[in-house]
């Protein structure tokens, strides 16, 4: 998808929403990746020109969708011509030729909703996970190569050249995008969880961009989440991760201020937290499909939830049980020792003992997080409440300068001047 407009752009906004759904629907109709990702990236650039000249049109969506439609028809007339297989009046009645084929390649009879139907196609078990899940981040729900590169912490360069090499292994090899069926559905989950577990984040932790959390991006996974789990009934993976996601997805309300800034954990108005989504995700903690053994993806998610589980139960900030939380740190650490989330138990031994044993915890990370806004912003955090105002200033600048959200970069510019208060 190319870059062509700024992010608070309307078209911006229409293809972040909107981008999976088109992709699903040319896809489900033309079963060619490289042709798709072609002409929608002409058609956001077409209105990119069009649009501030000629006004909005009333469905933006159903305006690249067409032109996007005939740009692949073009293509496929031009092909033919070349190749001289078929006259040009087959191509023009590609329609009910294309929809009959899909009807031929998918089952049909596992999921009706478009886009997990593309999510199931980008998890085709030819496919590397990792590259799989990145590449439907950025195909199917329309999140920038930049924030997929930080959710799996390596440069956007390294990412681009992946999600080059996926989309041309998947033409080269000619992986068919069809819907799996029941019986082949198992060995697609675990990239499906993990897709929609990137996703959720890259919703509330959004890389770029300006808004605080993209709520509806967040919102999908969830809902993804609960469709495949009415697939695989008491699936663990699917389980914990549902239970996770609905103690996160809880306080959305409560998030941001009425001007759109970020509220803090410890600032929320807990009474704007959907109760119901707590209860819902403590109850699947609970449930039998995760009192047994779990793989190692399952268990780590259900010890994400258990965390978030610590802050849904305590009444009030201030009620926390830091010492329980470390506790369930300690566990996600043995499962998946990564720097993320030795930086999250970093934040929670400091809330527990102190600020000074928090500071500790975050030697060596430097290395592992070269390129994390949010380490410098912990840093700065920690050195301020202990004192040194000289070295948390120096932290926030550098937390400022890694910034790519323009809602965090606020905060931290707000947590800056407060060190001189």
């Amino acid at each position: 998808m190319t870059a062509v407009a700024t992010d608070d752009d309307p078209l911006a906004r229409v293809v972040r929403e909107e981008w999976g759904r088109l992709v699903s629907l040319l896809l489900a109709r033309f079963r060619r990746l490289d042709l798709v990702e072609d002409a929608l990236g002409d058609a956001v650039e077409t209105a990119a020109r069009r649009w501030p000249r000629d006004g909005m049109p009333d469905n933006p969506a159903g305006w690249l969708h067409t032109a996007a439609r005939r740009r692949i028809l073009d293509r496929l007339r031009g092909e033919a011509m070349a190749l001289r297989k078929a006259p040009l009046l087959v191509v023009e009645g590609e329609g009910d030729a294309a929809r009959a084929g899909a009807v031929r390649a998918d089952p049909g009879d596992l999921v009706e909703d478009d886009l997990l139907r593309l999510v199931l196609m980008c998890s085709h078990p030819a496919l590397d996970p990792a590259a799989a899940s990145a590449l439907t981040l950025r195909l199917v729900l329309g999140v920038g190569t930049g924030d997929v590169a930080r959710l799996f912490l390596v440069p956007e360069p390294t990412m681009a050249a992946r999600l080059t090499r996926a989309k041309k292994k998947i033409v080269t090899a000619g992986i068919p995008f069809a819907v799996p069926s029941a019986a082949e559905l198992p060995e697609r989950l675990d990239v499906v969880a993990q897709t929609a577990y990137l996703a959720f984040t890259a919703g509330y932790a959004p890389g770029s961009g300006p808004d605080a959390l993209r709520t509806e991006l967040a919102g999908e996974a969830v809902r993804l989440v609960r469709v495949v789990l009415g697939l695989r009934p008491g699936e663990p993976v699917l389980t914990a991760l549902l239970a996770l996601m609905l103690l996160q997805h809880s306080r959305r309300d409560a998030r941001v201020d009425a001007g759109g800034a970020i509220v803090l954990l410890p600032d929320q108005d807990r009474s704007r937290w959907h109760r119901d989504e707590v209860d819902e995700a403590l109850a699947l903690l609970a449930s039998p499909a995760l009192t047994g053994p779990v793989t190692v993806q399952a268990a780590g998610y259900a010890v994400q939830a258990r965390i978030a589980a610590e802050h849904a139960i305590a009444p009030d900030a201030g009620s926390t049980r830091w010492d329980r939380v470390v506790a369930h740190y300690d566990t996600l650490l043995a499962l998946a020792p990564t720097p993320s989330a030795q930086l999250a138990r970093a934040v929670a031994v400091a809330e527990a003992e102190g600020p000074r044993a928090g500071l500790a915890l975050l030697d060596g990370l430097d290395e592992q997080l070269p390129n994390s806004h949010r380490l410098p912003a912990v840093r700065a955090e920690l050195l301020s409440r202990a004192g040194d105002v000289a070295g948390a200033h120096a932290a926030y600048a550098l937390a400022i300068d890694r910034c790519a959200n323009d809602a965090e970069r606020a905060l931290l510019l707000r947590r800056r001047e407060a060190l001189d208060a």
